[in-house]
């Protein structure tokens, strides 16, 4: 079955740094494009980044253009964030995601908190 589990939040000061980790199993990593996503308490889940199954970035949210890399290894099936200068406004749960056979599957999310 298919399983996302994501790893490396934690509690950071603004302008800290942090890399986020999914392993993926379950599918054939290297063909899916794969996504971040996240959600701040009482606020919708917003899609972070996306990455294709090569390993091309599809796209940013503009909230974190210059600061978020996506980037994945598909010798490992894990799909990483890198999230550099972070602000407050970055706290929130952070989920992996894989769209499969018309259903959107997701990890149970790391904690990412901004704050000094």
């Amino acid at each position: 079955q298919v399983q996302l589990v994501e790893s490396g939040g934690g509690l950071v000061q603004p302008g800290g740094s942090l890399r986020l980790s999914c392993a993926a199993s379950g599918f054939t990593f290297k063909l899916k494009a794969m996504s971040w996503y996240r959600q701040a308490p009482g606020k919708e889940r917003e899609l972070v980044a996306s990455i294709t199954g090569p390993g091309t970035p599809i796209n940013y949210v503009d909230s974190v253009k210059g600061r978020f890399t996506i980037s994945r290894d598909n010798a490992k099936n894990t799909v990483y964030l890198q999230m550099t200068n972070l602000k407050p406004e970055d706290t929130a749960l952070y989920y992996c995601n894989v769209y499969l056979m018309r259903t959107d599957y997701w990890g149970q999310g790391t904690q990412v908190t901004v704050s000094s």
